[in-house]
């Protein structure tokens, strides 16, 4: 980690949150186990912070099958109780069993467009949209787009992907470049 770096401040000093704002955050994700993966944490943030998550993240792995979608999507009543009782991951019934019924959603997507990627790329015409914010006072909690995709996303049976967390769930996976403009990593991606 370079100290010297301007980075966008929401990360803060916390060596977890810098390596994630440095590493991953807005770098393009075409994997649907990584999109998968996203989707399940950032529904598993609302009403939390980021950093919350991030710290329980190994634990997220380990409980939900490093992300195996097909897995995932076969999680019994029994299975859902052991995840509810798991202490590395935030158990709250109804987000433990929206990520099972995501799961199932996914595939179904995945079955009709051939892969997640191809689907939710589609927004925007495969390419990130690349914002040129210069605070984080001009980053908007939602936005038209992630209106559009919540709402399909709803349709096709998802839950816990309200228009802010699929936004949330864009600039975490590189659908929207929403690094200010005086962080190294903006123009870097």
């Amino acid at each position: 980690m370079n100290d010297q770096l301007t980075r966008c401040a929401w990360c803060g000093e916390d060596p977890l949150y810098v390596r994630y704002h440095d590493r991953e955050w807005g770098v393009p994700v075409r994997s649907d186990r990584k999109l998968f993966e996203f989707l399940v944490l950032e529904g598993a943030q609302a009403g939390l912070s980021w950093i919350t998550v991030l710290k329980k993240r190994p634990a997220y792995r380990e409980a939900f099958d490093r992300f195996d979608f097909n897995k995932v999507a076969r999680y019994n009543e029994r299975r859902i109780q052991t995840l509810l009782h798991n202490p590395g991951i935030i158990r709250n019934q109804l987000k433990i069993r929206s990520a099972v019924a995501n799961a199932r959603a996914f595939i179904r997507v995945r079955e009709e467009f051939g892969t997640f990627n191809k689907y939710i790329w589609s927004f925007v015409d495969g390419e990130p949209i690349r914002n040129y914010r210069r605070s984080l006072d001009e980053v908007p909690a939602r936005t038209d787009l992630s209106d559009k995709i919540s709402k399909d996303l709803k349709q096709r049976g998802f839950s816990f992907v309200g228009s802010t967390i699929i936004y949330a769930h864009m600039q975490a996976t590189g659908m929207v470049n929403d690094h200010v403009i005086d962080c190294f990593r903006h123009s870097e991606l």
